[in-house]
């Protein structure tokens, strides 16, 4: 199983621009449609929804890309 993380949690990830910082706001247990696509999820793979600390910007990863920052 990937990281653990919870709602509240502060994390880094890397991006095409660099390392982001952000927020996470919801963590997804079933596949979840975003930005148009299926991410597919689940209790022993979820994905979580970061908001960015400088662009407000929403992101969605799998907790093996995230770091408690």
């Amino acid at each position: 199983m990937a990281n653990e993380f919870s709602v509240g949690d502060h994390v880094r990830w890397n991006s095409e621009a660099g390392h982001v910082e952000g927020v996470i706001i919801k963590k997804h247990t079933r596949d979840v449609r975003f930005k148009g696509h299926t991410r597919h999820c689940s209790e022993d793979d979820p994905q979580y929804e970061i908001k960015s600390d400088k662009t407000d910007h929403i992101a969605m990863h799998k907790g093996g890309a995230l770091k408690k920052a």
